[in-house]
């Protein structure tokens, strides 16, 4: 291996433990920096192949103004320090770094990490040649392990996944609700070394914040009023496999600290019980919050951000993707008549352009339901029209030179995805799901906006 490392850490024990992980996986630590003036010297006599900088430094400048130097000269680097306020991540993150390794490291996250970001530096003009080359082959079908799409921003997030996924790293998967963060766990945890262990699923919005902790670790007879025999918890279920703690933002931050211990120490103990457990998982997390935002508001902690940040993969939303939408709705369509025991329906060419002109707010998740919906209650081989919220005034809406407010606006739509739903708000295929909000939210949104109970629109 050989190449030439560079440490850029004012705390001598963490600098040195660093030292440490790095020589004994065979790289060649040419240095430890204590400030800015410090490194710019070591990398006159050395010149590192990549650089591990902390952000807060001895003397005037930080770790974020060498970064900068750092990309001028193309040399790759990560951050060390993540203690620090939104204004100074938003900073940090802006020079470009490969990623920020929280403290304290962890031998395994460090070597992972870095051998990840030296290949994505290294391979990066090969890989940009490799990406131009599949955008010019025609491609008629794009199904990635169930992920549909031909699309640029689908493609960046497959080559991220196909990196990744096997690692044993952690995976932050960001996006809107309905952009299929869910399915891309599935296919990380597929293509893993894990892929013969459980892949244990958690939707975070649904634990009851009294038995979070007894869902997550597992209890032992007699824990609590209650507890009548032992249960092992998600932790250990996924022992060998995969955690997938879906919507992980919705966690209350009194139960974070434990988690965040159980990701750190790889082990958990049972409600009840007496000793810790040991447990071999790989945690994948998903939100479609801002956690950047949340951590600043002291709504989500900072160490547990880091912890599970390690390797980011933003979904994007399907407004975004760019001619995936005709794939998808053909996809869908072949399934639900599949699964319906329908003759298999084409869509016309005008229908289609409806499906692509709408704006999605529900992504893939609305797509999908809206496809069943029409499939199931047409009697004709063809779809010549789908049931979209505002289809039936857009022309009305369109010639009228009245301006709408926001509220009007938003009354107005979550009143149409009623009325396809049939006034159904909770549930598979309700409004709630289909808009990517939870029932309570949707709840209080129809009570602000003066919408009555679904039970109207039926």
């Amino acid at each position: 291996m050989n190449r030439k490392i560079l440490i850029v850490e004012d705390e001598f024990i963490e600098a040195n433990n660093l030292e440490r992980i790095l020589e004994k996986a065979g790289y060649a630590v040419t240095g430890i920096a204590r400030s800015v003036v410090a490194a710019r010297q070591e990398m006159e006599k050395e010149q590192p192949d990549f650089v591990l900088i902390d952000i807060f430094l001895n003397g005037p400048q930080t770790g974020i103004d060498l970064a900068w130097e750092l990309k001028k000269r193309n040399i790759p680097f990560l951050y060390l320090s993540a203690n620090s306020n939104q204004d100074t991540l938003e900073a940090a993150k802006k020079t470009g770094p490969y990623g920020f390794l929280v403290k304290p490291y962890r031998e395994k996250d460090v070597l992972v990490m870095l051998e990840i970001a030296v290949y994505q530096h290294t391979n990066g003009r090969e890989a940009l040649l490799k990406k131009q080359r599949m955008q010019s082959k025609p491609q008629m079908e794009g199904d990635f392990h169930g992920i549909f799409g031909n699309s640029h921003a689908l493609k960046q997030v497959i080559e991220q996944l196909e990196i990744v996924a096997p690692t044993d790293t952690s995976v932050l998967i960001l996006g809107e609700s309905g952009t299929g963060k869910e399915r891309v766990a599935e296919v990380i945890h597929q293509l893993s070394n894990r892929n013969r262990g459980s892949l244990v699923k958690v939707d975070c919005t649904t634990l009851p914040p009294t038995l979070i902790e007894s869902i997550l670790f597992g209890h032992e007879k007699g824990a609590f009023t209650g507890a009548t025999e032992r249960r092992t918890g998600k932790f250990e279920q996924a022992n060998g496999g995969t955690l997938f703690l879906d919507e992980i933002g919705e966690m209350p931050v009194d139960m974070q600290s434990k988690l965040l211990r159980a990701i750190q120490q790889k082990e958990i103990e049972r409600l009840g019980g007496a000793s810790a457990i040991k447990v071999d998982v790989r945690v994948i997390a998903a939100t479609n919050r801002n956690l950047e935002l949340e951590v600043s508001e002291k709504r989500f902690r900072m160490d547990l951000y880091y912890r599970l940040n390690v390797f980011p993969l933003p979904m994007p939303p399907l407004r975004q993707r760019e001619g995936d939408i005709n794939l998808l709705a053909i996809h869908f369509a072949e399934t639900f008549c599949r699964r319906l025991g329908k003759p298999v329906k084409t869509i016309s060419a005008a229908a289609m352009q409806s499906l692509i002109s709408y704006s999605w707010p529900g992504n893939i998740r609305e797509l999908e339901h809206v496809i069943e919906r029409t499939v199931l209650l047409s009697r004709e081989d063809i779809i010549t029209e789908f049931p979209l919220p505002g289809q039936a005034t857009s022309t009305a809406s369109t010639s009228s030179s009245t301006l709408k407010t926001m509220a009007e606006n938003e009354r107005e739509h979550i009143t149409s995805v009623l009325k396809n739903c049939n006034g159904k708000v909770s549930g598979p295929g309700g409004a709630a799901e289909i808009l990517g909000l939870p029932v309570s939210t949707l709840n209080a949104r129809m009570k602000k906006l003066g919408i009555r109970n679904g039970k109207f629109f039926h």
